[in-house]
């Protein structure tokens, strides 16, 4: 088996893949996420994930890395995780009512530094139409402050949304039917019980 190191603190991450069975360990990524000019969605998440994973395999010789970026896109805005309440305000009145992308790139290097396989999954989310009451309601849980675009499809979020076109998982944080198809292509495999 070959080693695999995911290179993100994200415990949605951890947990998809934990559930579908791959051993990793955990070493995050130092890398800084922030937009540059003219970038589009799609470029930021995937040079960001790019640049986690190749930041972990440069200090980690010899292990593949798994690097991952989600974000969320309305109107060509990026909206990232939420500096605070008023922040978080601000993306939930804007996502409201309305639907949006959710992108999560993803870039694999091997175990000589090399990029085995990157790419991004968008899913398609519709909000429910949200009241000022229920978002702020909905900030005082505290679970929005480490997301993109301020909310959890996985939790207590999902009471926002209408409806997931696409991949839930990528929704949630990781593309897993990708992620494992890339992972199976080089040998990296689910564990069996």
């Amino acid at each position: 088996m070959k080693p695999l190191i995911l290179a993100s603190a994200s415990p949605r991450r951890r947990q998809l893949l934990h559930e579908a069975g791959v051993a990793f360990t955990v070493i995050p990524s130092n890398t800084a996420e922030e937009l540059r000019p003219n970038e589009s969605p799609e470029e930021y998440a995937l040079r960001v994930a790019w640049e986690k994973a190749q930041d972990v395999a440069a200090r980690h010789p010899g292990s593949w890395v798994l690097g991952a970026d989600t974000i969320v896109a309305v109107d060509g805005l990026v909206l990232g995780k939420p500096k605070d309440a008023a922040d978080g305000l601000r993306m939930l009145r804007l996502l409201s009512g309305r639907a949006h992308h959710v992108i999560t790139a993803f870039a694999l290097f091997n175990d000589t530094g090399q990029v085995s396989d990157h790419q991004w999954v968008a899913s398609h989310v519709t909000f429910k139409t949200l009241t000022d009451e229920q978002i702020r309601d909905y900030l005082a849980t505290g679970e929005p402050f480490d997301k993109a675009g301020a909310y959890a499809v996985q939790g207590l979020g999902a009471a926002l949304v209408e409806r997931v076109e696409g991949s839930y998982t990528n929704v949630v944080g990781l593309p897993m039917e990708e992620v494992l198809a890339a992972l199976g292509a080089v040998g990296i495999l689910p564990e069996n019980d």
